[in-house]
C-alpha cells in the first residue's frame, strides 16, 4: 500500500482545463478508498459505486469520463456492467478499465469483446494505472477533437444546405423563366403545323427552340444549342430569344418592316451574320452556339435554311424515309466574318422537317454507344404514323429508353415543322 501513496508530480486529470470525472466500481470499501486517494491527488472528480447496478444507474443520469471496475463483484460483475455501460446512449465516450486478477489471454480477449478498454492486475500499481489513464486520456482527447471537428462539418453542411435550398429555388425559377421563352408549343397554321421540345438534363438548360411568323404562310423557325450547361449557358438562350423574339416583332433581329408597315424575314445566312457579329462584339463573353435556322414558305412547301455547326436536319418525306440536308458550317460567336451559305428543302405535301439538338445523336444507350444518324433515322420510321408533340414526346421517350432509363446528361431539344397544304 505505501507503494500506492507515493508522492508523483504527474496530475493527468488536471492537465486539460475542467477535470476527468471518474467512476470507481467496486465492492471493497478499501479497494475504492485507495484508488481514490491516487485519482483525488492527481487531479481527478471521483465518484463511487459498490456494486455493477448502483454503477449503472449513476451512468444513466451523470456524465462521468472513466470507469475503473472491479471484475469479480456479486450480482452484476464488471463485465456485465461494462455490456450494460456500452449499451447506454450517451453523446461522448467513456473509458473503461476493468480490475482483475485474471491473466490469461483469452479471458482478457472476452473483456475486450464485452467493451472493455484495458485491464489492470490487482494488487494495482500507481504507475500502471497512472499510465492507463494517461492512454485514455489521448482516447477521449482525440475523440473530443473529432467531436468538434464533427460539429464544425455539421454546421458547415447545414450552412451549405441552406445555400443549396436557395440556389434550388432560384434555379427552379429560373427554369419557369426559361420554359416561359417558348411559351406555345404547338402552332397550327393554314398550310401546316410547328411542335417544339425542350428537355434540359438540369434545372435549366442552354438549348432553344422557337417560331415566329409574319403571315399565316411564311413563318422562321429554330434550334439553337448554346455550349456547356447551366446558368451561363441558359441566360445565353434567354439573351438569344430576346434577339428571336416573336412577341416583340420590332426587336426581333431576323425580321424586317417594310415602308408599308409589313414585316419581311431576312434571308437566314444574314439572321446568322447578325447573331455571329453581335454576340463577338461582347467582350468577356466565352460562350458560343450551334444553330439550324429555316424560313419556310408554307404557299410553295419552300424553306430556305442555314445551318451554323448544328446537326444535320432531318426531312421525312410522305413515304416514312429519312433523308439528312445541309452543309454544316461554322457555329456562332467563334469567329468574326465567318461565312454562312443558305441552302433549300423542298416539302412535299405530308412531308416533316426536324431540327433537333446534338443531345439526340450523340445520347447514349445501355452499351454505351450513341444514337447517331442512323438510330434517329430508325426512331423517325418506326413512329412515321405519330406526328407532331406526341412525335416529339415519343421519340424522347424512345431515347430514355435505350438509355436504360438514366436521366440523359445533355439538354435534348427539337422542332418539327409538318407540310399539309390540304
Amino acid at each position: 500500500m505505501t507503494a500506492l501513496l507515493q508522492p508523483d508530480e504527474h496530475r493527468p486529470g488536471a492537465a486539460a482545463g475542467q477535470a476527468r470525472r471518474v467512476l470507481l466500481v467496486d465492492d471493497s470499501r478499501l479497494q475504492r478508498r485507495i484508488l481514490r486517494v491516487l485519482l483525488d491527488k492527481w487531479g481527478y472528480r471521483v465518484v463511487e459505486a459498490d456494486s455493477g447496478q448502483q454503477a449503472l444507474t449513476i451512468c444513466r443520469h451523470e456524465h462521468v469520463d472513466f470507469i475503473i471496475s472491479d471484475w469479480m463483484m456479486p450480482g452484476m460483475n464488471g463485465l456485465q456492467f461494462c455490456a450494460e455501460f456500452r449499451a447506454l446512449e450517451r453523446e461522448t465516450y467513456g473509458y473503461f478499465i476493468l480490475l482483475t486478477s485474471k491473466s490469461e489471454t483469452r479471458e482478457v480477449v472476452y473483456g475486450l469483446e464485452m467493451g472493455a478498454d484495458d485491464f489492470l492486475t490487482k494488487p494495482v500499481s500507481a504507475s500502471e494505472l497512472r499510465a492507463r489513464l494517461v492512454a485514455g486520456e489521448r482516447v477521449l482527447g482525440m475523440e473530443e477533437e473529432l467531436n468538434t471537428k464533427n460539429r464544425m462539418i455539421g454546421a458547415a453542411l447545414d450552412e451549405l444546405q441552406g445555400l443549396y435550398d436557395t440556389i434550388d429555388r432560384d434555379l427552379m425559377q429560373a427554369r419557369k423563366i426559361q420554359e416561359s421563352l417558348v411559351p406555345e408549343r404547338f402552332s397550327q397554321f393554314d398550310h401546316g403545323r410547328v411542335s417544339m421540345l425542350m428537355k434540359p438534363c438540369g434545372h435549366v438548360g442552354g438549348d432553344l427552340v422557337g417560331m415566329f411568323s409574319v403571315s399565316p404562310t411564311r413563318l422562321g423557325f429554330y434550334n439553337i444549342d448554346v455550349s456547356g450547361h447551366g446558368v451561363t449557358s441558359a441566360l445565353m438562350t434567354a439573351r438569344l430569344a430576346g434577339y428571336l423574339s416573336g412577341r416583340f416583332m420590332d426587336q426581333n433581329i431576323a425580321v424586317q418592316r417594310g415602308g408599308n408597315g409589313f414585316y419581311t424575314l431576312l434571308p437566314p445566312e444574314r439572321v446568322a451574320h447578325i447573331l455571329n457579329a453581335r454576340l463577338l462584339a461582347d467582350s468577356g463573353i466565352e460562350e458560343y452556339f450551334t444553330m439550324a435556322y429555316g424560313v419556310a414558305d408554307l404557299g410553295s412547301g419552300t424553306v430556305q435554311m442555314v445551318q451554323a455547326g448544328h446537326p444535320h436536319p432531318a426531312v421525312q418525306r410522305a413515304d416514312g424515309r429519312v433523308e439528312f440536308v445541309g452543309q454544316g458550317g461554322l457555329p456562332l460567336g467563334l469567329l468574326p466574318g465567318a461565312r454562312h451559305q443558305s441552302f433549300e428543302v423542298r416539302l412535299a405535301p405530308g412531308d416533316r422537317l426536324l431540327l433537333y439538338s446534338d443531345g439526340f445523336i450523340e445520347a447514349p444507350g445501355g452499351d454505351g454507344e450513341m444514337l447517331e444518324e442512323a438510330g434517329l433515322a430508325a426512331m423517325l420510321s418506326e413512329a412515321a404514323a405519330m406526328g407532331g408533340s406526341d412525335l416529339l414526346d415519343g421519340l424522347f421517350d424512345a431515347l430514355v429508353i435505350r438509355g436504360g432509363g438514366v436521366a440523359l446528361g445533355d439538354d435534348v431539344s427539337a422542332i418539327l415543322l409538318e407540310y399539309d397544304p390540304d
